[in-house]
This record gives structure tokens, sequence and C-alpha cells, in this order.
């Protein structure tokens, strides 16, 4: 079988001669808070909104609470929550390998997602069980409040597949209530429609 891909054109052939555009090549988390972030100063008025969709657990909590402490950066982030259940997020975490376990870390950035994803309330053995997904992204949208330093935060959305199964939840985190209230209408109107 022949795999066929659509030939897409370059970042630098779409930009053509647009000066205002700047590509930059290498690791997101490495790239954002050294040569995007700090373009982009409270004190120099200046704004940005930044689009997080990681394929799985690549991103860098760093990368999330810097641009919440900045004030200045608006966010969308896809939170991968497939990606945590397939290899994190199991009913007996002593299988889960250590290079999993350090992903969530860095992407929740410490190890308090543990506390959120599992607990011993209800069981007459207090073994760990799992949280739902719906409290592990609540827990997440907490935090970004409280430890990211974002103001604003409405309840994300989860995007599901073709079978119903949630695969990330759409967060969007700023520091403007204005934003929020915009934001709930659309996220309101797509639970609607689901």
């Amino acid at each position: 079988m022949t795999l066929i891909r659509p030939r897409c054109k370059p970042p630098e052939e779409i930009a053509g001669e647009q000066t205002d555009v700047h590509i930059y090549h290498g690791d997101c988390n490495d790239v954002l808070l050294n040569q995007v972030f700090p373009r982009t100063r409270y004190e120099q008025y200046v704004r940005a909104l930044c689009l997080l969709d990681p394929y799985g657990l690549h991103l860098d909590w760093r990368v999330i609470e810097t641009a919440g402490k900045m004030k200045s950066i608006d966010l969308f982030l896809n939170f991968p929550i497939y990606d945590m259940n397939l290899n994190v997020l199991w009913k007996d975490q002593a299988g889960v390998e250590e290079a999993q376990l350090a992903r969530m870390d860095r992407f929740w950035g410490d190890r308090s997602w543990r506390d959120a994803a599992y607990s011993t309330a209800g069981n007459l053995f207090e073994i760990p069980e799992k949280e739902s997904n719906e409290k592990l992204a609540e827990a997440f949208r907490k935090r970004l409040v409280s430890t990211a330093g974002f103001k604003e935060v409405p309840e994300p959305v989860a995007m599901r597949n073709s079978k119903g199964a949630t695969v990330y939840y759409l967060f969007f985190a700023s520091q403007k209530p204005v934003a929020k209230t915009i934001l709930d209408q659309i996220f309101n109107k797509y639970r609607k429609m689901l």
C-alpha cells in the first residue's frame, strides 16, 4: 500500500514577502519561552493569542505558567486527555513507565496530578481509583487560575472522536472577563450541538 501525502507549501513560502510574519523552527517549549513570549510584554502594551495544540504530552507547564504570569497572553490549549489515559492514568500505577510519568509531570508542572486523577473516596479498602476525565479537566482548569495566574478560565469543551470518546479538552485562558464571556457563549453553543 502506498501512502500519498498532499504536498504542503513550506511556511516560508506561504509567508512570502510579509515582513510581519516570523517563522521559528525547533522545540516549541524553548521557542515560545525564549523567542516569542519576550516580544509580548504587558508593560509595552503588547498582547498575544497563543494556540497550543500538542499532539500529546509534549508541552512543558512552564510555557503555560509563563503565559499566565505575563498577563499579556491569552491562550487556547488542547488538553490531551487521550494520551494521558492511554499512557499514564492506568488503574495500576505501578505498571506505568517512568518516562510516561515524567511526561505527565512536565505537562502538569509537578506530580500533584495524582491527587486530581485518583481518589480513595467511596472505596472501602482505600484503594486509589481513577477519577473521571471531567474531574481531571476541572482540576487543571483550577490550576490555570491558581498556579498559572490566569484570571478567567471558562469550563473547557470536550472534543470527541466519531465513537463519542473524549480525545482532548479545549481550554481557553485569559486575564479579561470580556474574553471569558465571549468564549462561554461560543463553548456553550458548541455544547448544545453535541
